[in-house]
């Protein structure tokens, strides 16, 4: 992965920011080339966000400025005091209110650097800054504790996969593939993910939640967790995509037969499976 400061040393807008990019290579910090690129970022990427951003927690915020709707002129001189995720959500929390940012499609962010994009919204500490673009900024006031079940995300220690179980079985006539992307059941997962779950656990993604087997259904939210982490440590290597046997693939591994690409479900993602080899609970 590329350092902030070989970015910065190909950068054409390296002077303002010279000094902040070179702390940050200092520091060992990277980027999370997800929310670089033009794809939907999924819970792992948004972990690996957090993490860089941990450095300007305890600092306060010098100035913010950006084109989002919120009252900006409030988190100045406020002190950024925990990061959190849920899901592909970021939160960061201040005394009484919390920003969350949702990357959305097309969303990405710099730690100490610019790009040609409207800035959605800068905060500058005395440390560095951070810069979120194309992101939908929103604030959630009091405790945020009370605004999200932590039990619901698939990568953090409160997950709670009787629950998520229960919830599949509260929604029988849903596809499969349509299920895994439900928030509110497996928040974190995305499109990635599901494609990658359903063929470690050899299930069609069209396959009706109801059909699927007790034991199938506890094996793909444990799945659901599992490549998470799976995904996050692969992203950090830089090669996620190497360990990919399902998602963009043309041919089955197991079966050496080609796959099969379709848009299924009522959200119509892209899906990637074998007919030989994923079971088709219809």
């Amino acid at each position: 992965m590329e350092t902030v400061l070989e970015q910065h040393n190909n950068s054409p807008h390296n002077s303002r920011y010279g000094y902040y990019r070179q702390l940050a290579s200092y520091k060992g910090l990277e980027y999370n080339k997800d929310l670089k690129k033009n794809t939907m970022p999924e819970g792992p990427s948004i972990v690996i966000a957090k993490e860089e951003m941990t450095q300007f927690i305890g600092h306060k915020v010098i100035s913010a400025r950006g084109n989002a709707k919120i009252d900006i002129s409030r988190l100045e001189n406020k002190k950024l005091l925990e990061i959190k995720t849920w899901g592909k959500h970021l939160l960061l929390c201040f005394n009484g209110f919390t920003i969350r940012i949702h990357f959305l499609l097309f969303g990405t962010y710099r730690i100490n650097e610019t790009k040609e994009a409207l800035l959605r919204l800068r905060l500058t500490f005395k440390n560095g800054e951070i810069n979120f673009y194309t992101a939908a900024v929103k604030v959630v006031e009091g405790d945020i504790n009370l605004h999200y079940d932590w039990t619901a995300d698939v990568m953090r220690e409160e997950w709670n996969e009787k629950a998520a179980i229960g919830k599949l079985n509260a929604k029988p006539d849903r596809l499969i593939c349509d299920a895994l992307l439900e928030q509110d059941i497996f928040s974190g997962v995305g499109n990635i993910i599901k494609n990658e779950v359903l063929y470690r656990v050899h299930v069609h993604p069209e396959s009706l939640t109801g059909n699927i087997p007790g034991k199938k259904l506890k094996e793909i939210a444990q799945q659901a967790r599992q490549y998470s982490f799976d995904f996050l440590k692969w992203k950090k290597e830089g090669t996620l995509k190497k360990h990919w046997l399902a998602h963009t693939k043309k041919i089955c591994k197991r079966c050496d037969l080609p796959m099969h690409k379709e848009y299924t479900g009522t959200k119509k993602r892209r899906s990637f499976f074998c007919t030989n080899c994923q079971e088709f609970y219809s």
